[in-house]
């Protein structure tokens, strides 16, 4: 079983970068036809797509958010990170990381909760 964890600070101050660490067990970052994905949801709105890292190291990023995004990976710890840069309130959300293989989100991390605040 597939078991993902978010981990990072749950309040970054405007204008810095939001670091945040998916770290993944029970499989590898490196498997076969798995996109490890980050997905957001701002209070009172619906899930946002933010981008991905896939088995193979390449990434996809949403447009509205790709001057700010960057996906990475530690495969020797199993771990992929989102630096989302130059934040604002806007991007308070609940951040999930989940994987998506073969036409669905197979797994989810529990959420970790990002406040935007001076």
């Amino acid at each position: 079983q597939v078991q993902l964890q978010e981990s990072g600070p749950g309040l970054v101050k405007p204008s810095q970068t939001l670091s945040l660490t998916c770290t993944v067990s029970g499989g590898s970052i490196t498997t076969n036809s798995y996109y490890w994905t980050w997905i957001r949801q701002p209070p009172g709105k619906g899930l946002e797509w933010i981008g991905y890292i896939a088995y193979s190291g390449s990434t996809l990023y949403s447009p509205s958010l790709k001057s700010r995004t960057s996906i990475s990976r530690d495969t020797s710890k199993n771990q992929f990170t989102l630096q989302l840069t130059s934040v604002n309130p806007e991007d308070a959300a609940v951040y999930y990381c989940t994987t998506w293989s073969l036409g669905r989100y197979d797994y989810w991390g529990q959420g970790t909760q990002v406040t935007v605040s001076s």
